[in-house]
């Protein structure tokens, strides 16, 4: 599948496209641990930042297009089919944002001997993220 049809903000995926939208971009993101303050100094690249705010954008347009199926009255399992593609998206963004915090904040808090501290937050924000 090429970009195009990925997420777009007026496309939708067919049943086959949304079993296999897989993306493997693993890029940094910004964060605080949810405190307004970060635990540590993060330094995350702008191409980074850009990357994961640009899946974002194809999310956003993604679900515009549920809400405009629903308005047109389009089939309900059709909608679930959407809004299963968007689920599994916000999934691989957590997925990146998760994989960059173990690789990058969590290897640079256990070389700056503060990683209990990281470990709780961690914990924490999984609490919240993980039903």
């Amino acid at each position: 599948m090429n970009g195009s049809n990925r997420l777009g903000k007026e496309s939708l995926l067919t049943s086959q496209q949304a079993e296999h939208y897989h993306d493997t971009d693993h890029e940094h993101i910004d964060h605080t641990h949810g405190t307004g303050e970060p635990a540590h100094p993060h330094v995350h690249s702008e191409e980074s930042l850009r990357r994961i705010a640009n899946r974002l954008s194809r999310i956003e347009g993604h679900v515009r297009g549920i809400k405009t199926m629903v308005q047109q009255n389009s089939p309900c399992p059709d909608v679930l089919l959407q809004i299963a593609a968007v689920r599994g998206a916000l999934d691989r963004v957590a997925r990146i944002v998760l994989d960059e915090h173990l690789t990058e904040c969590i290897g640079r808090a256990a070389q700056e001997g503060n990683i209990d501290v990281e470990i709780k937050q961690l914990k924490a924000a999984l609490d919240r993220f993980l039903p």
